[in-house]
């Protein structure tokens, strides 16, 4: 019996030892120290004292002192962008900082309602003339094959999932998405350097190459009458971050059919007017001329289905609407039908084909033509996203001379 009381004398010192017991958190361990439960501790050393402050998460640090193998960004508490509130476990973050740990960016006003907040690695970046002739390596590239949808870029630096910006919904724009967009228009002053040439329109080319196919002795053949009547759309994005799609284009180019060049033609003029028809005039003129190409990618003069390859067309955008480099072009190519707009077959591959279809999009032939907010010649009230124009100038971009000085 005596030997039984002085063992739990024992550990009733033991225990008393620790610090207020340690805190109903943690276990006393060896010389009086308590080893804490997970997420509890003291101070910043976390492990130790009484276990009586909770520990708030640890993500990757926005900004630390690199260690002495140059190591940085390592995990802090609160990301170092927080305050931890030990009563609660919680990161108090500091004003541009949000989440459980501060590990992300805060956009700015929450993208004023206009926009959605996205991470770096999953932004587009906007097309520009020349996003087309380079590849990611920097070597220039004269067509980038396979364009649907907007462009990305592959991030992967240490805040590919920390560091978010606004993506604004069509007509919005700024960093916070708060400003109505104004239209944009040519500057009717604005000169050209050589005024005895013919002004130049932006033309952007499209290429569509069918599948390879095997004939029966195992042979690669190339033919387009396979396809004829599938579908097809294009999508239009306007300067005010607006998307458009047409309505469905059926590709004709039947060999069988004797009226084949006909046929062609009416499809080129079917792909003019799905364009011009995009709701609210955003293209208020276009002009589509095309070609056939052979395998060899040398103009088809035959004009036979059967020994083509390749459809490419041109689209020149001779507007007064659309004056200025514009957006290029996206072919919808893949099948949309039942509860799906626009409806289209899309261009679905035959029996025995070896490959997808080809789409290259890019341009070939700048303007001369420029694209300004209210055309230079005025000033766009972000409010109302209507341009104010200047005196002698008039129209919805002011880009209508009113009078002469």
């Amino acid at each position: 019996m005596m030997k039984i009381i002085i063992v739990l004398a024992m550990l009733a010192m033991a225990n008393a030892a620790c610090d207020n017991a340690c805190s109903g958190h943690g276990t006393c361990g060896q010389h009086g120290v308590c080893k804490c439960y997970d997420n509890w501790g003291l101070g910043l050393s976390h492990d130790s004292g009484d276990c009586s402050e909770r520990i708030c998460p640890f993500e990757f640090a926005w900004v630390d002192a690199p260690d002495s193998k140059g190591y940085h960004h390592k995990y802090a508490e609160c990301a170092a962008k927080g305050i931890c509130n030990r009563e609660s476990g919680e990161c108090e973050c500091f004003p541009g900082y949000e989440g459980k740990g501060c590990q992300r960016t805060a956009c700015p006003n929450d993208c004023s309602g206009h926009g959605q907040c996205a991470y770096i690695a999953n932004l587009e970046y906007p097309d520009t003339e020349h996003d087309d002739d380079k590849k990611d390596d920097g070597t220039i590239l004269a067509h980038q094959v396979g364009l649907t949808g907007g462009k990305t870029f592959t991030y992967h630096m240490w805040d590919n999932m920390k560091t978010r910006g606004c993506v604004c919904d069509p007509q919005y724009g700024d960093v916070d998405c708060s400003k109505r967009m104004c239209p944009y228009g040519n500057d009717v002053m604005d000169i050209r350097q050589d005024a005895s040439l013919a002004p130049r329109h932006q033309t952007q080319t499209i290429t569509l190459t069918s599948p390879d196919r095997l004939d029966p002795l195992g042979s690669p053949t190339y033919t387009l009458s396979g396809f004829s009547g599938q579908t097809f759309a294009l999508t239009f994005t306007s300067k005010l971050n607006e998307t458009f799609t047409t309505i469905p284009i059926v590709l004709q180019d039947e060999a069988a059919d004797t009226n084949e060049h006909i046929n062609f033609h009416d499809m080129l003029m079917d792909i003019e007017r799905a364009l011009e028809n995009l709701p609210n005039r955003v293209i208020d003129d276009v002009q589509v001329n095309g070609i056939r190409l052979d395998a060899s990618g040398a103009q088809n003069t035959v004009n036979t289905a059967l020994l083509s390859r390749s459809i490419r067309f041109n689209v020149t955008f001779t507007g007064d609407m659309v004056q200025g480099a514009q957006n290029l072009l996206q072919v919808e190519t893949t099948q949309c039908l039942d509860g799906c707009t626009p409806k289209i077959t899309g261009l679905n591959l035959v029996p025995g084909s070896q490959t997808n279809w080809v789409v290259e999009d890019s341009f070939t032939d700048s303007t001369d033509y420029n694209s300004f907010e209210c055309g230079r010649r005025g000033k766009c009230d972000y409010g109302t996203g209507t341009c104010t124009c200047f005196a002698g100038y008039t129209g919805v971009n002011c880009n209508t001379i009113t009078a002469l000085v």
